[in-house]
Formats: structure tokens, sequence, C-alpha cells
């Protein structure tokens, strides 16, 4: 028989009202809440970096593929460049890569009843992978394309329609720049708006609009075989970079590739600040958890003195007398995980069922708090409180080799 979690259990579950039992509580609470508090703080940093994320690999896919520049603007107009069989054997022939497709932008205005909005188009081709491009629809539909000449279609984003006052199927006209005013005015062109998109990302949603690349094609006076680069879709964007430097170091000298987190590298740049942020909680309830067991076993230790006493007395060892605590305190950490763990994930399949924290769109990218569940890392955290909690517990209990058992008897 196990003589210290006997001792331990009956101790554990005793019914009397003490002052300990209180402080056994507020350690139980303490250690729910650390652990409930870490456990929300990774899924939230989990879910928002993974939909901000998704978001602009959603629109710009995962690597560019364009002529090379020394210097190029993120949001600047492609020098053409021919389109090249070679270059894309070179992408589709990576194991990673899901899918390619060709696409140009172009500044322009677009005028409804004579409002008017500078706008960047950016015209893509029947091909795209247009399966995230999709799920930022809030109106209307996707492009339409024609099998000759070009699609008098457009999809507009949602701040501008509002914006200008734009609706499903109304008309707009679309004016480029251009030296003269009188080559300004033959230059417009009326298209359709038959789709108005929201990504939630302000610098897409101000100044994206999304037609035929032909259309683009065509206002440039490019030839069919003139793109302004290739969009590539990755199958795990956890290996875009390598997946890049793969593509790059295969590519003729006049093309060059970057990943789109370098091209817009002050968001994700924003969304690694997260990683601090999560660290810096998980450090602070950590400590908050240990220090709250460390003084409940301290308070414990103290109220047993006697008890300790008695059984040192009686011929039990430290080491049992030290087991007997370390039972009792490791008890009280597994309660406060565990129920932590209830809390916190009980906490975030309701914010996926309910959406109930809400965030400001403008400032976080995301409406409503986004949550991903990575169960491994889950367990971690549970399983690493536990044990690093329990350690930190064998400091307090070597109290009991110091405690000597005629002063401990009499001791009240």
């Amino acid at each position: 028989m196990n003589i210290a979690f006997t001792i331990a259990k009956k101790i554990a579950f005793n019914s009397q009202k003490t002052f300990s039992a209180f402080i056994i509580k507020l350690s139980i609470a303490a250690t729910a809440i650390s652990v409930a508090a870490m456990i929300l703080t990774l899924c939230f940093v989990n879910g928002f970096q993974q939909t901000v994320g998704n978001k602009v690999f959603g629109f710009w896919g995962h690597i560019r593929v364009q002529q090379f520049e020394t210097s190029k603007s993120l949001v600047a107009t492609e020098t053409p460049i021919l389109k090249s069989d070679t270059v894309t054997q070179i992408i589709l022939k990576h194991p990673n890569v899901a899918s390619v497709g060709a696409f140009a932008t172009k500044t322009a205005i677009i005028d409804k009843n004579r409002d008017i909005e500078g706008i960047l188009l950016k015209g893509i081709t029947p091909d795209y992978n247009t399966k995230q491009l999709e799920s930022f629809i809030t109106k209307g539909r996707l492009l339409q394309f024609k099998d000759s000449g070009y699609s008098k279609e457009i999809m507009v984003s949602a701040p501008i329609a509002q914006l200008l006052q734009i609706h499903v199927l109304d008309t707009v006209k679309i004016y480029f720049v251009s030296n003269t005013d009188t080559e300004a005015i033959k230059s417009a062109r009326k298209l359709v708006v038959v789709g108005i998109y929201k990504t939630g990302i302000e610098e897409f949603d101000k100044l994206f609009a999304i037609t035929d690349l032909a259309f683009i094609q065509r206002v440039n006076n490019w030839d069919a075989n003139q793109i302004g680069g290739y969009e590539i879709f990755v199958k795990n964007a956890a290996l875009a970079e390598q997946t890049n430097a793969d593509i790059h170091n295969e590519l003729p000298l006049v093309w060059m590739s970057r990943t789109v987190k370098e091209i817009y590298q002050n968001i994700f740049d924003w969304l690694n600040i997260q990683d601090v942020n999560r660290n810096v909680v998980f450090t602070i309830m950590a400590i908050v958890a240990i220090i709250n067991l460390i003084t409940c076993l301290l308070i414990l230790v103290l109220e047993r003195t006697k008890m300790v006493g008695i059984l040192k007395s009686i011929g039990l060892p430290n080491w049992q007398i030290q087991k007997i605590f370390l039972y009792y305190a490791g008890m009280i950490t597994l309660i406060g995980v565990s129920v932590g763990c209830f809390i916190g994930l009980g906490i975030c399949f309701l914010q996926l069922q309910t959406h109930f924290i809400s965030l400001d769109e403008a400032a976080y990218y995301v409406s409503n708090a986004p949550i991903q569940i990575i169960w491994w890392q889950i367990a971690t955290v549970c399983v690493a409180t536990a044990l690093v909690c329990f350690l930190s517990l064998m400091i307090p209990s070597l109290i009991v080799r110091n405690v000597q058992p005629v002063k401990a008897i009499q001791f009240r």
C-alpha cells in the first residue's frame, strides 16, 4: 500500500472547513484561470494569424513571379513580360505548387454618376484560382470570361461600392491615366459591376477592383502573350519560402520571384508581433500559477506541522512525508489544469458557434475573434503547466526535512 498517497487522499477529501481549504480553492481557481488564459491566447493567436494570412494569400496567392527589377513598388503597375511555357513548366513541376495564373494591374479612375475614386485594376484569367476569391464576395458573382475579346465585367470592393453608391449590375466608367484630357476620354471604358467583394484588409479593399486580364491588355495595347506576371498558390503555406527559393533559382535571368510575405511585409510583421504577445501572456500566467501553488503548499505544510512531527516520531522517512504533500499538491494542480482546460476550450467552442467576441475589422482585418484549435498544442500547454508546477512544488516540500518531531508535536 502507498502510505503517502493514502494519507494525501485522506487530507485532500477532508470535509472540515479550515483556512487551508479556502487557500486550496483559491489555488485551484488561479491555476484554472492561468491555463484557460493560455489556451485562449494560443487559439486566438493561431486563428488570427491563419485567418488574416489566408485573406492575403486568397487575394494575391503565395508567390509572385514577374520581370526582374532591382526595385519594385508594392502596388505599381507591372512592366509587361511575355508569357513563357518554360517558366510555367518550372513553376508547375514543383511538388508544392497547387496552381499558377497570369495577372496584370493598371491604375485607373472609376466613375459613377460623376463621383470618382482612384483604383488599381487587377486583371485575371479564366484559369485563375478563384476558390478563395469567391469567399470574399458579399453580393453578386465572379467574373465570366469570353472565348474571344474581353469581358466587360468588373468586381469592386464593398468600401468603394459604398463610397460611390455602386450596386450589382450598375454600369461604371473606367478612365485611365494619360498625358492629355482627350486621350483620357478616348481611353474611357464602360464595365458592368457583377460582384462586390470584401476581404476586410483595408490595403486591398480601398484600392483594388478585379477585371479581365484581356481588358487590361487591350487598354495597354499589349498583345495576348503580354502579362504582368504569374501568381502561384501553394499546397502548404508553411513551405512557401522554400518553394519560392527553389523556383527563383531555376527562373531565367529576366524573371524574379518573391513571396507575398515579402511584398506585404508590414502585414505579416504585425501578425508576427502576436507571437510576442502570446509569449508574454504565457510567462505571466505560468508565474501566477506557480506562485499560487507554492504558497498553497507552504500553508498546507505549516498547517500540518503537528502531523509531520508525529509521522517522523514513528519513523516515517522524510521522503515519504514529502510525497504526502507532493501528492496533495499534485491533485490540486491536476484539478486546476483540468478545470482551466475545460473553461478555455468551452469559451473557444462558444466563440466558434456564436462569434460573441467582435472586433473592429478596420483595425484587425477581421470582424470577430477567429479561433483555431490545434489539439497537440492544447495538450502541450496542459502537460507542460502541470509538470512545471509540480517540479516547482519540490522546493517548499523540502521544509519537511527541517521539522523537528518534538517541537512539531507541541506546535499549535
